[in-house]
């Protein structure tokens, strides 16, 4: 039993000294923080609405439109990335068939554009 608890005491030590460091760093923004901020860092960022408003107010469908485009577009190029990879392995029937994925991507993507889903105004 000595054994095993000794194989697992870098385990323990390792905790420990993360929580430890987590408790420190939570501590330490507490102690240390700025407690009135100033005019800019509360103004409006990247959304455009003040950061302290109501938390009920509308929001345009254009942020929603944005946000969903920008989650597909991540999400298709993502697969590029496993397919990049092993494209020694994938094969001419890969090979095509991720040209077929990026033509049908291309084509969503002038579908948008024609539409005028991308412009902000």
């Amino acid at each position: 039993m000595e054994d095993l608890l000794r194989e697992y005491l870098p385990i323990m030590i390792f905790l420990a000294v993360a929580v430890a460091l987590g408790l420190v760093f939570l501590i330490a923004a507490a102690v240390l923080a700025v407690r009135n901020p100033d005019p800019e860092k509360v103004s409006a960022y990247e959304c455009g609405f003040n950061a302290f408003d109501d938390a009920r107010m509308k929001f345009d469908v254009r942020f929603y439109l944005v946000s969903i485009l920008f989650i597909i577009f991540d999400l298709e190029i993502a697969f590029l990335f496993p397919w990049a990879v092993a494209f020694k392995d994938v094969g001419l029937l890969g090979f095509w068939s991720m040209m077929v994925f990026l033509a049908v991507l291309t084509i969503g993507f002038a579908y948008e554009w024609k539409k005028g889903a991308l412009e902000w105004e």
